[in-house]
């Protein structure tokens, strides 16, 4: 299996470069009549929460290849945006930053860390909050008043963590811990674990509550990349561990028998999706590198490699992957009816996934 993961991950990341430079029509046109920030859209043609997964992912592998070819690529990527000027900020354009903050601490680039401080000040000063301090998921193109969804974690609140831990800025890092808490709070789902896609504060209810697939993969990859980052005190750590758990025991519950798990991870009648089964798989392999989740579950995620290794066609381009998602407000049909689209995400998560395969692979070696 590992030549085959390796030379996926060659093809991906051939790849990555043409899906990261696609044009999201839809939601360039949306932006034409819903801008919240005013400014020109052509600044988020390339720079949204789409992208900086992608860029993410691609960061991942450079860290583990040492490959300066994809070190050059990001690098240009960051040089092209800042020329044409970065878009207003909010939860979702946040997303570019996590991978600028690692770029940043890589090549000391001062011109990355005045931007990376100004965002993370952005975000702590200015930012609108929920009742309870929570980071209300303003997006380009939706206020989302009073509402707290599971992407914020990911998109939003590492990138904060990181520059916490970068900057030695303790009311960064402690800002971070309190969203992850309010948000578990929120958002899991006492009876399984799983994570509800959002809560709302003006009528204190989990909208549809779906259990939607890649909402959920957010948060199972968050939880071990923030325990990583970040030296928690035995309690903070202990409870994000037993939140995962508990998330994880549901995850193996519903994984279909191909290994994938479905856009509404309770309701097998909705379709199987890349995205989110690549993001469980990495976040599990993670979690038990890292000793956050026992090993017996590694096997969940591992089940889950060869239905993501068929679903990446000549081109590289992992298919199956749905588009970005808004809150479902009036059915869990909604979620349902999102088409399936090539996306810079679904790229990166098999990526993320594949190289945690490859290191297990490798250890496992190294210890027979």
């Amino acid at each position: 299996m590992k030549n085959n993961l390796e030379e996926k991950i060659n093809v991906l990341s051939e790849s990555f470069k043409k899906v990261l430079y696609t044009d999201d029509v839809k939601f360039l046109d949306n932006m034409e009549n819903n801008n919240l920030g005013g400014d020109d859209i052509s600044k988020y043609r390339f720079w949204e929460w789409t992208q900086g997964v992608g860029l993410y992912g691609f960061w991942k592998l450079f860290q583990h290849t040492k490959n300066t070819y994809y070190l050059e690529t990001l690098e240009k990527y960051y040089e092209e945006r800042f020329k044409e000027g970065l878009p207003s900020k909010n939860i979702n354009t946040t997303t570019p930053m996590l991978t600028l903050a690692n770029l940043c601490e890589f090549n000391k680039n001062p011109t990355y860390l005045d931007a990376c401080i100004s965002w993370a000040e952005w975000i702590m000063h200015e930012l609108p909050r929920t009742k309870e301090g929570g980071f209300q998921h303003m997006t380009s193109d939706t206020l989302n008043d009073q509402e707290l969804w599971d992407d914020t974690l990911f998109m939003t609140v590492l990138f904060l963590a990181k520059m916490g831990k970068m900057t030695d800025n303790r009311a960064y890092i402690e800002e971070a811990k309190y969203q992850f808490l309010l948000h578990i709070k929120y958002l899991a789902h006492a009876k399984t674990g799983l994570w509800y896609h959002g809560w709302t504060f003006n009528g204190s209810h989990n909208f549809v509550k779906a259990l939607w697939g890649r909402g959920n993969c957010w948060v199972t990859m968050a939880i071990p990349e923030f325990i990583e980052m970040i030296e928690l005190e035995d309690s903070m750590k202990k409870y994000l561990m037993h939140t995962l758990e508990r998330q994880v025991i549901s995850l193996r519950k519903f994984q279909n028998e191909e290994g994938m798990w479905h856009t509404l991870i309770d309701d097998k009648e909705s379709y199987a999706e890349s995205s989110a089964t690549a993001g469980f798989g990495y976040g599990i392999l993670k979690a038990c590198r890292l000793g956050i989740l026992d090993e017996k579950y590694r096997k969940v995620a591992l089940k889950a490699i060869e239905p993501i290794l068929k679903r990446i066609d000549k081109d590289g381009v992992v298919k199956q992957v749905s588009y970005g998602t808004p809150m479902g407000r009036d059915h869990k049909d909604f979620y349902k009816n999102i088409p399936l689209e090539p996306m810079p995400y679904g790229q990166a998560l098999a990526l993320l996934f594949f190289i945690e395969g490859l290191m297990y692979q490798d250890a496992n070696k190294k210890a027979q």
